[in-house]
């Protein structure tokens, strides 16, 4: 008997549109042999499920199910495909929880640790993982921009601690373009950090849960166009990403290993994808991405299949795995 299956998407942030992009990527791949696919919105004015004609129904937030031409539709697992909150930072995962219904990520607690940046980068160091010097920053707090260059110096990046795809970064070279950048960051959150500038070569990872066990995917390097990784960069082809990365093997198993031990520590589950720093032979870990893009354009899937998994496979996967 086939499995229903919720693709959630949209999302309450800056990111509802990429989050669109990647649970219609996920329904269109999904396999029809086992599973029904169902598109559910979660926007901030309403929970709806999509037909074939893209008439909504609502769901019921009760139980999360819904009523299609007197049909009741019940899910048995959900493809979590919202990037931002509610979906990475763990909010609607903890209602899941409370109704036992399975999903394709980490719990939710895993989920909020690490869609706040400032706790999974303490957690990161607490296991002798390497960062960048860092500054936190909440709104109404003073602004001493002297201990802020003195502590991380300059350049610096100041991020928004809890946002994706890179909303709301800046890359200050100069004192006097600290202030724009903070002012810039606190649009997206109310709480900042502001990193040191590592000088070295980034790359990007995915890990998952496949087949049972945690596989480290092929690296991406990240060759933006612009500043940094931004926006532009991620989504309208400012960038190079070029996989497998142009690193020496070391390089490649000192990242490996990383990645691994983050995902296994922080008792992942799921899709992960996570950013690096090369400086040398050594790994400077920036962020973990726990709902990375699932879209044609997205890292996470070009590396699947230089590793040989298809998109059903990989989709597929993640929905078996959460069954299990």
């Amino acid at each position: 008997m086939k499995q229903n299956v919720a693709i959630i998407m949209g999302g309450y942030s800056s990111e509802v549109e990429i989050s669109l992009k990647s649970g219609e990527m996920v329904y269109s791949n999904i396999d029809r042999n086992l599973f029904n696919p169902y598109r559910v919105k979660i926007l901030k004015d309403r929970w709806v499920l999509l037909n074939e004609n893209n008439q909504e129904f609502s769901i019921n937030k009760h139980d999360f199910t819904a009523t299609i031409d007197n049909k009741h539709i019940v899910f048995d697992v959900v493809f979590n495909a919202i990037h931002g909150t509610p979906g990475e930072d763990g909010t609607i995962l903890a209602y899941f929880k409370l109704l036992g219904l399975k999903h394709t990520s980490a719990p939710f607690y895993q989920m909020a640790l690490t869609f706040n940046k400032r706790d999974c980068l303490s957690v990161a160091k607490s296991y002798g993982i390497k960062t960048a010097t860092s500054y936190y920053l909440n709104k109404g707090q003073e602004i001493n921009e002297k201990e802020i260059i003195d502590t991380v110096g300059l350049p610096c990046f100041v991020k928004p601690n809890n946002a994706g795809s890179s909303f709301g970064i800046s890359k200050v070279k100069e004192a006097n373009q600290l202030k724009n950048a903070i002012d810039f960051a606190f649009k997206e959150d109310t709480e900042l950090i502001i990193e040191s500038f590592l000088d070295g070569t980034e790359v990007s990872v995915g890990v998952l849960e496949y087949k049972g066990e945690v596989k480290v995917l092929p690296i991406t390097e990240i060759v933006s166009e612009n500043e940094f990784f931004d926006y532009e960069a991620k989504y309208l082809g400012k960038s190079q990403e070029i996989t497998p990365a142009r690193i020496s093997m070391i390089q490649q198993k000192n990242v490996e290993k990383i990645a691994k031990k983050l995902y296994e520590s922080l008792n992942m589950k799921g899709f992960t994808r996570s950013e690096f720093i090369l400086i040398e032979n050594e790994p400077y870990f920036l962020e973990m991405n726990t709902v990375p893009g699932l879209t044609a354009e997205s890292i996470l899937p070009q590396q699947a299949a230089k590793a040989g998994i298809t998109q059903q496979e990989l989709f597929t996967n993640a929905i078996m795995m959460a069954l299990k």
